[in-house]
């Protein structure tokens, strides 16, 4: 069964659900505030996607930019990062979708397409 990691107050999640749905796609939906990422599963995440760990930075959320975190990532371990990460889920780009052999992170419709 494919993860859906989402904030359903998210266009952009609603959007990626909108897609999954209209495409028969199987998933199980997970509220990212409700059930924050472990740091484990956002390590796990992390090497099957395949993306720089910053990627998994929600960078436009208000907390990202509260905690200056901008000039802090740089100088942090990746463990720092996931616990970071792992801490609130708002600071967590999303939607995550987690499938058997591949980890999508942000929804770019035709990244998805190509994906799926």
């Amino acid at each position: 069964m494919n993860l859906f990691v989402m904030y359903p107050k998210c266009t952009t999640c609603q959007k990626a659900q909108k897609f999954l749905e209209s495409r028969g796609i199987p998933f199980e939906a997970r509220h990212i505030k409700e059930k924050n990422p472990t740091a484990q599963e956002l390590k796990q995440w992390h090497a099957r996607s395949g993306l720089d760990l910053k990627r998994f930075f929600n960078t436009s959320g208000i907390l990202y930019k509260e905690q200056g975190l901008k000039d802090k990532l740089p100088n942090m371990t990746e463990d720092e990062m996931y616990e970071l990460l792992a801490a609130d889920g708002m600071l967590v780009k999303r939607p995550i979708l987690v499938t058997e052999d591949r980890v999508l992170v942000g929804f770019r419709e035709k990244e998805w397409e190509e994906t799926l």
